[in-house]
């Protein structure tokens, strides 16, 4: 990871220095040095950034953070919660497309693939951006934290307006400097199956965050998925 990284220029030139800190570059050789292990690594290296390529700096309206990539094959790629077309939606997404029914009424797709989302201005970030195989958590506390924390401190202090999605004690506690005078911090459990009936359900997070950005002038999210 150095400063020839391909990234979409506006997070480029928002995050360059970081590439270039003692964190970043042991993160690297970490990476580096599973993979020489024969460790699989998820997402592919190409999609490490992809939630930043899919929505430029400027273009961010919602932030929805996320942990750890999915440890299953074939399911990261780069944005939160998200699973490519084809493969079957995690039970935190199955919550997430029940709460989505609930509070607008659109009925689940036949995917889990969230890109439409992205390309709208929806951030899909993990706090960490890689993950062992069946491994799960097993990246964190490697740097990328620090890295994540310089994406939202950078929304924060440098843009306004932005809805930040704060879904179980992990997000809240990563979230917790954000500026809720300047942008919309909505705070709920997280979509998991273990703790979704303790306050996700019925969050209305979605219908809030568009009454949110409309009030501001903004084009609302279109939150409904077709089918593929």
């Amino acid at each position: 990871m150095d400063t020839d990284i391909k990234l979409e220029p506006l997070w480029k030139e928002r995050l360059k220095g970081e590439f270039e800190k003692s964190y970043m570059q042991q993160l690297r050789s970490f990476l580096l040095s599973e993979k020489r292990q024969g460790k699989s690594v998820f997402p592919e290296g190409k999609h490490y950034f992809k939630a930043l390529d899919a929505t430029p700096f400027d273009e961010v309206k919602v932030v929805v953070l996320g942990q750890d990539p999915y440890h299953g094959d074939d399911q990261a790629h780069g944005l939160s919660f998200s699973v490519p077309a084809g493969i079957r939606p995690p039970p935190s997404l199955k919550n997430i497309f029940k709460e989505i029914k609930s509070d607008l009424g659109f009925d689940a797709p036949n995917h889990g693939c969230l890109e439409s989302w992205s390309r709208q201005g929806v951030l899909l970030l993990n706090s960490v951006l890689t993950v062992e195989r069946g491994k799960a958590a097993s990246h964190q506390g490697k740097g990328w934290e620090q890295f994540t924390d310089q994406i939202i401190w950078n929304l924060n202090e440098h843009r306004e307006g932005v809805v930040f999605l704060l879904w179980g004690a992990y997000a809240q506690k990563k979230g917790a400097f954000i500026d809720a005078e300047r942008h919309c911090v909505l705070k709920a459990p997280h979509p998991s199956p273990l703790s979704a009936h303790r306050g996700f359900m019925g969050c209305k997070h979605f219908s809030q965050s568009n009454k949110y950005l409309q009030s501001r002038g903004i084009d609302a999210i279109d939150w409904q998925l077709e089918n593929l």
